[in-house]
């Protein structure tokens, strides 16, 4: 991940309601959750709710798939994962042990991301 990428994925996620729903779809895990789920959940009105995952979706946060009428989203663990990277590629000092625990959780949530490709809102 590089510098602009982060900042994006930052500053995303720097606004109460997307970082509850961010917070609310990593709780969730890889199956994700119904649009209508994470508004009745979190008592978010509809087109506020659609705001904020549309700018959590372009910053690669969230991903989206289609399952019938319903739309679902989950967190995009890959670019968590990137983001927590990217935030501790030169952790401690070179004391990079400090920072492994982390480092491998995340790697191992990375390998059940159902839906990593970020170019397309609705993946199948």
């Amino acid at each position: 991940m590089d510098t602009a990428a982060a900042l994006t994925a930052l500053s995303a996620l720097a606004h109460d309601g997307r970082l509850a729903i961010f917070r609310l779809l990593v709780k969730t895990g890889p199956d994700g959750m119904a649009a209508g789920g994470i508004a009745r959940k979190l008592d978010t009105a509809p087109n506020t709710l659609s705001a904020q995952l549309l700018v959590l979706s372009n910053a690669g946060l969230v991903h989206a798939r289609r399952e019938g009428r319903s739309i679902i989203y989950a967190a995009d663990f890959g670019r968590m994962g990137a983001l927590l990277e990217f935030l501790t590629q030169d952790c401690c000092g070179g004391r990079a042990e400090i920072c492994a625990p982390l480092m491998t959780t995340m790697r191992a949530a990375t390998q059940n991301n159902p839906c990593p490709p970020r170019k397309r809102r609705i993946c199948h």
